[in-house]
């Protein structure tokens, strides 16, 4: 006979018991964790307001009312298959919190990790965050650089709906102005130092097999054509002119690493590694672009 498990009573052991029902219903993670524990903690820490760090007090009884709370969004996480940033509301950046919903793709860019080696040398004063979604990105670049103004575009009104929120949030609408359109559309021949973005850049194939949590993710904001580069190649297309002489751009493509260096051999790709990445994300100088197209 199986022995029955002892209910939960710490914070410690809720976290550990969502991690076992995690695993034991197969649930797929990647917004912002990529395993049972990591999610489970993230859930339990922050429904509990408690210090997603070493100082949360792992020992600590919860009430009934707060076992209830726990109890509640494990379920529901299992249940709606919805990423925990979805349920709570909230992702993180490099440390920072966002508001988040459906109305957006969770936070996650590789470019987060890049972007502060960016002011070793020469920080730059204007900076563009294309297909900017919730607008993290930008607001991270507007905290790294004190003395830059950043521009963010998207083409949903939704997301930039809550962009704008995460703007607020963070007090930095004198700093951060958002555009809706089409790429460069909106900006009317504006050049930046440093353009950053993030495009839709899964296939067709990848968009067929995607796991259930990233369903409910917009579809605009993931795929990107047959080969998921259909964005990416009207960016490489266009980034050109809307750069300063010394200004460059760094995008984040995924996995189609070998397809783009296949379909633009001219271009000098300088691939960009990161704790998690490898081939995922890179940088190219307008003067690069200009020769290499």
């Amino acid at each position: 006979m199986r022995k029955k498990e002892k209910a939960p009573a710490t914070v410690g052991e809720f976290i550990r018991y969502g991690a076992r029902r995690f695993m034991r219903e197969k649930i797929s993670f990647g917004h912002g964790t990529d395993n049972a524990v990591d999610e489970a903690a993230w859930l339990v820490l922050e429904t509990l307001d408690l210090p997603m760090d070493e100082t949360a007090p792992l020992d600590k009884v919860l009430t009934v009312l707060e076992q209830k709370a726990v109890l509640a969004i494990i379920k529901k996480r299992i249940e709606t298959r919805k990423p925990a940033a979805y349920l709570l509301k909230k992702a993180y950046l490099q440390g920072l919190p966002f508001y988040v919903d459906e109305r957006v793709i969770v936070p996650r860019s590789f470019i987060g990790e890049l972007l502060p080696d960016f002011g070793l040398m020469r920080p730059p004063k204007t900076i563009l965050d294309l297909c900017t979604g919730s607008g993290c990105l930008a607001v991270l670049a507007a905290y790294l650089f004190p003395k830059a103004k950043v521009d963010a575009v998207d083409l949903s009104a939704q997301a930039l709906a809550v962009a704008r929120r995460n703007v607020r949030d963070h007090r930095m609408e004198k700093r951060v102005r958002l555009f809706k359109g089409d790429l460069f559309t909106p900006l009317k021949g504006k050049k930046y130092d440093l353009i950053i973005t993030n495009p839709p850049y899964v296939d067709a194939k990848g968009m067929k097999r995607l796991p259930q949590e990233y369903r409910h993710e917009p579809e605009m904001a993931l795929g990107s054509g047959k080969d998921g580069l259909d964005i990416t190649r009207r960016i490489l297309k266009e980034a050109a002119s809307h750069l300063t002489p010394d200004g460059g751009i760094l995008c984040e493509i995924g996995r189609g690493k070998t397809l783009l260096e296949k379909a633009y051999p001219r271009l000098p790709f300088l691939w960009l590694d990161t704790a998690l990445s490898e081939g995922e994300v890179f940088w190219l100088t307008r003067k690069q672009l200009v020769a290499g197209n």
